[in-house]
Parts: C-alpha cells; sequence; structure tokens
C-alpha cells in the first residue's frame, strides 16, 4: 500500500518536468533567452532621447518587466503603462510563437507592423481559448501583409499589417502576465 502513493509521486514528477522541456523547432530562434533581456530596449526614450539598451539587464522600469526563473514577467504591483521592443526588427513573412500566462485581470498588448493583439484573461473581454493561471501557447502567423492570431491552436483574429518593418513589442498596461519560450521563424 505505501508504494502505490510514491509510484503516483515519481509518475507526477516525471510528467511536470516533461512538460517543462522546450526544443526550439527547425528555423526558429529565441528572441527572449530565459536569462536577461538580451536584444531587447525601452521604448520610451530616456533622456537623451533614444530608448535604452537592455543587454545584460533582467528588469526594466522598476521591475514593471523582470526576467525570473527563465520567464519575462509583467509585474502587476509595479505601475505604469510601459513598453520593451526589440532591437532586431521583425520584417517580412514570419511567425512569432510563446507559452503564456494571465493572471485574472490581465489587459496586456503585443505590437509589430501597425497591429496591436490584446491578451486579455478573465472577465467579458477574456480573449477566447486563454485560460487564467495557466500556460498558454499564441502563434502569431504573418504572411503577405496579413497577422493570424492563434490562441492555444484556434484562429483569435486576423489583422492586416502596416509597414514593411519595426520591433516586436511588448506592452505592461494593466494585471500580471508571464512570457517564455519566446521565439520567431526565418519566415522561410
Amino acid at each position: 500500500m505505501r508504494l502505490l502513493p510514491c509510484v503516483a509521486f515519481l509518475f507526477t514528477v516525471g510528467f511536470v518536468v516533461a512538460a517543462d522541456d522546450f526544443k526550439l523547432e527547425p528555423g526558429y530562434k529565441l528572441i527572449f533567452n530565459g536569462k536577461n533581456l538580451d536584444g531587447w530596449q525601452t521604448k520610451a526614450a530616456g533622456k537623451d532621447g533614444k530608448p535604452e539598451a537592455l543587454e545584460g539587464k533582467a528588469e526594466a522600469f522598476a521591475g514593471r518587466f523582470k526576467v525570473a526563473d527563465g520567464e519575462l514577467v509583467i509585474d502587476a504591483k509595479v505601475k505604469g503603462d510601459k513598453y520593451i521592443e526589440t532591437t532586431a526588427p521583425v520584417s517580412g513573412d514570419f511567425t512569432i510563437r510563446f507559452d503564456f500566462k494571465p493572471a485574472e485581470g490581465c489587459n496586456n498588448d503585443l505590437l509589430f507592423l501597425g497591429t496591436k493583439f490584446d491578451i486579455k484573461a478573465g472577465g467579458k473581454e477574456n480573449v477566447k481559448g486563454v485560460k487564467v493561471g495557466e500556460w498558454n501557447k499564441l502563434e502569431i502567423v504573418v504572411k503577405g501583409g496579413s497577422a493570424d492570431f492563434l490562441v492555444n491552436g484556434e484562429k483569435s483574429a486576423t489583422q492586416k499589417t502596416k509597414g514593411d518593418k519595426g520591433p516586436f513589442t511588448l506592452r505592461a498596461e494593466g494585471g500580471a502576465i508571464s512570457y517564455k519560450n519566446i521565439r520567431i521563424s526565418d519566415g522561410k
């Protein structure tokens, strides 16, 4: 009788570890390394009128964005409508994929090529298919001037893109959210 709970515990631990394993797909590269904000900058201009480079840093805007345990976290306790963006622009046809875990009341945005996608969790404005407090998958497929947003494999929205190239931007607007495994394809 004592063996059964131990076996169940070991099975559960093995499943959790396997579920957290992430392997980068061929043709993709990470745009968030899980360690720091290399490759990102603030969108808001600094005192000299330029964005602040975030190379080697683990947080921005006094902890509004911070890196913790391999995740990029927007901390709801730190207030402010703030933005960070990739230093390398996105352009052409490409796919961005990542995992996200929104808290109740999350309302944070993704912006690129003239599009804006709200990740809302909880309440009446919940994005279709988003599970509050759980890891979800988002895939953004940009092709031929259009962007499809798929949440957990289901199409949530389609938008026309504007412009040929620009940064991929995360906006901390309201509520908490965590991101991980943010990656982009080469579009081929």
